[in-house]
Formats: structure tokens, C-alpha cells, sequence
């Protein structure tokens, strides 16, 4: 009785529809009829694709199939077209269906109409002039960077193979892979989730401005530089999308940049969080030093540390917070990156495991374990540098050392 309840319940609120294993319509629910504007009898034994919209590229349709046929569940937003010609937009679900002995029987379809929130978007888009440049690229982009996602994390099994065959320690290195594995899916989760509250936030500024016009005191500069400095930040973090993205290729390209570049891009990010919390950064920049890798990348590390940083005096309560950053050349093929703080140190029964993959001394809600083991990962494999790691006077020293580009005439930054 309420298995017919629940049938009955999830027939009234979604749109549902079978075929058989030829995508041929079996079964249609009233909902189904309602937006597609075809009466029951029109669907019945017709191919599923009489809702297909021309724009829809055949390889979406051809994965959809090989995904169901190999017995997988199908999950995406699909465009169709009514039988008006009009379009809709639906959250669909489609469903394998077995018999006792495992062999696909049937399809079954659920469907949640997602049309006007679709056309909402694009409306907004169209009317923000100003934002349509970073919403509309920024949407395409992560469309196109999650599928790329998806694909690069194909890569990760040959990226983990080579460092098993680096390390002597099998049994570890095979626990690493499996942690490997879940961190390329969550990479594509960050990259997909990162869409909506980024565009959103660059929404909400928009407005802010537009209201702010309307005030007395709108030629207020400090105002226009907030409201500058905040689209710098949206732009930096849309732009860590990439990284993530880039971080599993074996083919990125490569780039020269300074290492006072990579440190100003660290700062966009940090300098309010370290005001706000009362840390003095001090950098000696000895040598100008021109260093060749993944920028991006790079200024990642140094917000890992600052971070890194800034949670141990936060935990300690410490006072009189100073981090010390030193850049200088070590020889003619290297340069030297110091950092060191005051805010306790790290305890030597745990100093050698800081590295390591999802180990944290944190909160679960501060910290996932992975930003050093990110870290010296970037360092060591992307740069063919060394990132290490020591207890010095008050706090904790960490070191990066990476090659020099000698070419100085075609660094950026």
C-alpha cells in the first residue's frame, strides 16, 4: 500500500517516463504530458527523442547511452523541445532497470523542470552588462573545465603508478592511491560547486554599486576600491579553477614569472585576512629572481603557509604575530624562499608527518590535511624544486627551494 503511496506521490511531483531498451516511450506520467504539450496517445511507442532539441549535440546523447547501457545511472540538465517548438529545461535522472537475473528491462526517467531558473539566468545575464563578461565566461568555463576535470582525472592512475614505482614502501603508496583517487573527484566537486556562489557574489556587488550611484556621497573613492578590490578576489578565486583543472595534466604548459609576482597574487588574497587577525608579514626581497613554473600554482603555496600561519597563532593565542618571508638566490641555478613565523612551532614527535596526505592537527572545520601535502606536490613535481620543513627561535621555518630561469627577458610580472 505504500509502495503504490510513494508511486503515486513521486508521479505527481516529477515528470517520469519509461522506454524499452531501445528508448522507445512505454510509459508517460501527466506531468510528462504537461510540458511537452503531447497527449499520451502521441508518446506511446514513439523513440524518446521526439522531445530532442536540435541544439543538443549528439555525443551528450551517446554518453547518456553508454552511461544507462553499462548499467550506471544518468544524471544531468538537459534541454528539449515541446511539441510547440518551445523550449524547456529539466533536471533529469535516468535509471537502468533489472530483472532477477542483472539485464537492463527497461529505462525509467525522472525529471524536475528547471526551465525558469534556465531562463532567469540568462535573462540576468543579458540585463548586468558590466558583469556578463565574468558571469557568462565564468559559467562557460567551469561547464567546460568540469568536463575536463573528468577527463584529467583519467590521468591520475599513471600519475599514481609513477609514484608507486618511487616509493619503496608498497603498502603506503597503495593507501595513497586510493586518497589520490577521492582527491581528483573532490577537485571536480570544488570546481562544479564553485560556479553559483561566485556568480552570485559578483551579482550581489553589481547591485551594490548600482545602489550606491543613487546615494549623496557616491563619488567616494574608498567605496570604488573596495568595490575594485572585490572583483580582483572573485576574478582570483574563478581563476584557482584552473589550477585545479591543470593540476593532473601532464601537458600544462609551463611559464617564467618572478617570485615578487607570485608573492603580490598571495597577498590579493591574504592581506585582509592577515590585517584582520593582527599578522605582520616582513619581506626582505634580496634578489630579484626570475623562476619558471606554474604561477598560479605558486602563489598557492605561499597562501598555504600564510594560512598555515595564521591558524597557529589563532590556536595558540599568540600576540605580537610577525611572519618573516626572505627571497634571495641560493647559487646560480637556484632561489631560496624563507618563511618563518613566531607562532610555536610544529611538535617534533609529528614535524615528519605534516606532508602527508589528510594529516592535520586542526579542526575538521579549518583544515582538510591537504594543503601541505599540495604544496611540496606542486614544488617537487611541478617545479623540480624542494620544500622542507624545520622548528627554529619561536616558530617554524619552511623553505622552498626551486630552479632559476635564466632567460630573464621572458618573465612576466
Amino acid at each position: 500500500m505504500k509502495l503504490e503511496q510513494y508511486k503515486k506521490a513521486i508521479e505527481k511531483s516529477n515528470i517520469v517516463s519509461k522506454t524499452d531498451l531501445a528508448g522507445v516511450i512505454t510509459f508517460v506520467n501527466d506531468e510528462f504530458c504537461k510540458i511537452s504539450g503531447f497527449s499520451r496517445e502521441e508518446l506511446i511507442g514513439q523513440n524518446h527523442n521526439i522531445i530532442r532539441h536540435q541544439d543538443v549535440p549528439k555525443e551528450v546523447f551517446k554518453k547518456l547511452w553508454d552511461t544507462i547501457k553499462s548499467k550506471k545511472t544518468y544524471i544531468s540538465t538537459v534541454k528539449n523541445r515541446a511539441k510547440d517548438g518551445t523550449t524547456f529545461y529539466v533536471n533529469t535522472t535516468v535509471i537502468p532497470m533489472l530483472n532477477e537475473d542483472g539485464d537492463i528491462e527497461e529505462f525509467i526517467a525522472i525529471r524536475y523542470n528547471v526551465t525558469r531558473n534556465i531562463i532567469l539566468t540568462k535573462s540576468l545575464q543579458q540585463k548586468e552588462e558590466e558583469l556578463e563578461q565574468l558571469n557568462t565566461t565564468l559559467e562557460e568555463r567551469v561547464k567546460k573545465q568540469t568536463q575536463e576535470l573528468r577527463e584529467l582525472n583519467k590521468t591520475l592512475e599513471k600519475r599514481i603508478k609513477e609514484e608507486v614505482e618511487k616509493n619503496r614502501d608498497k603498502d603506503r603508496v597503495l593507501f595513497q592511491q586510493s586518497r589520490l583517487a577521492a582527491m581528483g573527484e573532490m577537485i571536480g566537486n570544488i570546481a562544479h560547486q564553485w560556479r553559483q556562489p561566485l556568480s552570485e557574489l559578483g551579482i550581489i556587488l553589481y547591485k551594490m554599486k548600482k545602489i550606491y550611484k543613487k546615494l549623496p556621497d557616491e563619488n567616494d573613492l574608498d567605496f570604488y576600491e573596495s568595490y575594485d578590490d572585490s572583483k580582483k578576489v572573485i576574478k582570483k578565486m574563478s581563476n584557482t579553477i584552473d589550477d585545479f583543472r591543470n593540476f593532473f595534466n601532464p601537458h600544462r604548459p609551463s611559464e617564467a614569472f618572478s617570485i615578487t609576482s607570485a608573492l603580490d597574487d598571495a597577498m590579493l588574497v591574504m592581506q585582509g585576512t592577515l590585517q584582520r587577525h593582527e599578522i605582520s608579514l616582513r619581506v626582505d626581497i634580496k634578489d630579484e629572481v626570475c623562476i619558471k613554473g606554474y604561477l598560479s600554482e605558486f602563489s598557492q603555496v605561499l597562501i598555504n603557509l600564510l594560512n598555515n600561519s595564521k591558524d597557529a597563532f589563532n590556536q595558540n593565542l599568540f600576540n605580537n604575530r610577525v611572519i618573516n618571508l626572505e627571497i634571495k638566490k641560493f647559487d646560480k641555478n637556484y632561489a631560496m624562499i624563507s618563511f618563518k613565523d613566531n607562532a610555536g612551532g610544529i611538535k617534533k614527535d609529528i614535524l615528519d608527518k605534516i606532508f602527508e596526505p589528510y594529516f592535520t592537527t586542526k579542526h575538521a572545520s579549518i583544515g582538510t590535511g591537504l594543503g601541505l601535502y599540495m604544496s611540496r606536490m606542486i614544488i617537487q613535481n611541478s617545479m623540480g624544486g624542494t620544500l622542507e620543513v624545520e622548528n627554529c627561535d619561536k616558530g617554524v621555518c619552511f623553505y622552498i627551494k626551486v630552479p632559476v630561469c635564466r632567460d630573464k627577458e621572458i618573465c612576466n610580472g
